[in-house]
């Protein structure tokens, strides 16, 4: 008895030393941002060689089915996890069994799993909010402390699980949007800061309040913080490094987004490399590598002034509609960049289960029929007859097999 003992405590702590330990070389990974729990991917993800997992596991929501129904004014009658956006109380102990299937899976499969999440209290997320910004946490600070709750909770039951190596705070914080920004492209971040910091709508107080809290129950497990105005890297400028030797930074990537989101219903009217028309005032700029080098300076100049090395810095999203001329080599060039400076990534999406314009195994046309045929008899697709052999996921299998 007191052998199985030692031996629990010690898988405890080869775990606790092993999670910061697995960012210090450079990992490749890929999102997970599907609406149900679906296990096999993990399989699937190791036989690729995905490193990480970018896991969000608010979508599995039980009545998640109103976003793809004809009532806008239906909201989900309980959040995933936090149990409700409006007045956290404790976490809900279905989800919570839930997730913790979920990971128990990853880990039977060999796969480490980032944890994020896409709702907090008071921050309900837009596409469960009637597609409208539920910006309150930027409002009340109350909202701050039932976050540090929540995350503390979270993180004193998943602090020993070998599966976890990263709590993702908040996918995509945007304070910005309810206090005053105007144009992603023209505004100037450090003076909209300074305008806000030490109110509510302070990211950087928000994060403090979280890490602290996670912190009296968990010492160990890496947090990663990203960056404002829904992790662009311009929002660097106003982030401030936490004093703690286990924090990660991370932004997403889909500029320019005038491109990188086009589908059949916008058309497509860009490619890549090529000149797009970009903010509110409407110029035209030519992207290509050189470009998109220059819209990742800012990370880059924080990270050298705040002595942050390229192992902290991770790229958790980055991606473009697989239909878009020239998807691939946007995708190559990106991940060139990320190489060239050290930091992690992770593409979006793996398999993603109610958007095919991010999955990458389906090719650069249409679906297969099998694909449309299985969703709309709500059926698991079977990824032998929709998978093709094409240049964009050459890129990123490519990448994921490089020694």
């Amino acid at each position: 008895m007191h052998k199985e003992k030692d031996d629990e405590a010690q898988l405890i702590a080869d775990n606790s030393s092993e999670k910061i330990g697995f960012w210090n070389k450079q990992k490749r990974g890929a999102n997970f941002m599907n609406s149900k729990s679906l296990p096999e991917n993990y399989k699937a993800a190791k036989q690729y060689n995905i490193e990480f997992i970018r896991l969000a596991p608010d979508k599995w929501a039980k009545d998640h089915d109103f976003l793809f129904n004809d009532k806008p004014d239906v909201q989900p009658e309980r959040d995933f996890l936090i149990g409700s956006a409006n007045d956290y109380k404790g976490i809900d102990e279905e989800d919570f069994a839930e997730l913790k299937a979920d990971l128990d899976a990853a880990y039977e499969r060999g796969s480490k799993v980032v944890l994020t999440v896409l709702s907090l209290p008071g921050n309900r997320w837009r596409q469960f909010n009637h597609y409208e910004n539920d910006d309150r946490i930027w409002k009340d600070t109350k909202y701050h402390e039932q976050s540090a709750a929540f995350w503390r909770d979270l993180a004193q039951r998943l602090k020993n699980h070998p599966a976890v190596i990263g709590y993702n705070l908040i996918n995509e914080p945007h304070p910005e949007t309810a206090s005053g920004f105007k144009d992603f492209w023209t505004e100037d971040y450090r003076e909209w800061y300074n305008k806000v910091e030490n109110t509510a709508a302070d990211l950087n107080a928000l994060y403090k309040t979280i890490v602290n809290s996670v912190r009296t129950v968990d010492k160990e497990t890496p947090i990663i913080l990203n960056s404002g105005l829904y992790a662009t890297p311009w929002a660097f400028e106003y982030l401030k490094p936490i004093n703690d030797d286990k924090v990660l930074y991370a932004f997403h990537m889909y500029e320019p987004y005038e491109m990188t989101s086009q589908n059949k219903r916008k058309g497509f009217t860009y490619k890549y490399p090529g000149t797009v028309v970009v903010g509110e005032r409407k110029t035209e700029k030519l992207f290509n590598k050189n470009a998109l080098e220059e819209f990742l300076e800012p990370v880059l100049k924080w990270s050298k002034q705040n002595n942050i090395p390229a192992n902290r810095i991770i790229v958790e999203e980055f991606g473009i509609n697989r239909l878009v001329e020239g998807s691939d080599r946007y995708m190559a060039d990106l991940i060139s960049i990320f190489n060239k400076h050290g930091w992690h990534w992770a593409f979006y999406a793996f398999r993603e289960d109610t958007w095919e314009g991010m999955d990458y195994q389906l090719g650069n046309k249409a679906p297969k029929w099998e694909y449309w045929e299985a969703l709309e008899n709500g059926e698991k697709q079977n990824r032998e007859e929709i998978e093709v052999k094409n240049p964009i996921w050459d890129v990123l299998e490519k990448e994921l097999r490089r020694e």
